[in-house]
């Protein structure tokens, strides 16, 4: 479920009251993978509740560079939304997580095979609240820039294609729109 900031409070607070634990992830989620899948499923393990905090499109611009994101955060927060063991989408627009971890305090950060539990940014934080760093997902063999190239790549083939000579396929002049009424002239 996609929810605001204060809907998010107060739904962690009811948890915790029940008794739940609360894992955190986030990420930017551009064009979801099967390395996104992978991370969120291994972050929903590791609590009863997984928050999942999807950076906002100007957060994104600003980490990936000119073009990003592709999908704008509404579609990326709605597709992360929709996995399996994700309980709660929030979108944000800070330059990291700090806040969000502060304000939460989730039992567990969790992070992509792509850092250690030493180089996670956050982990001070994490461990100044009591709240310990995971590590999940698979091995980082999944990318959304190498899918874009890839896509790029395969386009561009088509276009050399495409511009291959043509031939005349004993086509008239267009002679309007018709209708299957209509007689051919």
């Amino acid at each position: 479920m996609i929810v605001s900031e204060p809907e998010l409070v107060a739904a962690v607070a009811r948890d915790r009251a029940a008794g739940k634990t609360v894992a955190f992830a986030n990420g930017c989620f551009d064009l979801l993978h099967v390395g996104h899948v992978r991370y969120l499923l291994g972050a929903a393990a590791e609590g009863d509740r997984l928050v999942v905090a999807v950076n906002d499109d100007r957060s994104v611009a600003g980490l990936k560079g000119e073009g990003r994101p592709i999908l704008p955060a509404s579609d990326r927060a709605e597709l992360v939304a929709a996995l399996r063991g994700v309980d709660y989408v929030v979108v944000f627009g800070d330059p990291n997580v700090e806040r969000l971890l502060l304000l939460l305090k989730p039992d567990v950060h969790c992070k992509g095979t792509d850092y250690t539990v030493e180089s996670v940014p956050e982990r001070s934080v994490v461990a100044g609240y009591g709240g310990r760093t995971a590590i999940v997902g698979d091995a980082k063999h999944h990318a959304t820039r190498e899918i874009l190239a890839r896509v790029a790549r395969t386009q561009d083939q088509e276009r050399t294609h495409d511009q291959g000579p043509t031939r005349d396929l004993g086509r008239t002049e267009d002679r309007g729109p018709r209708t299957k009424d209509q007689t051919t002239r």
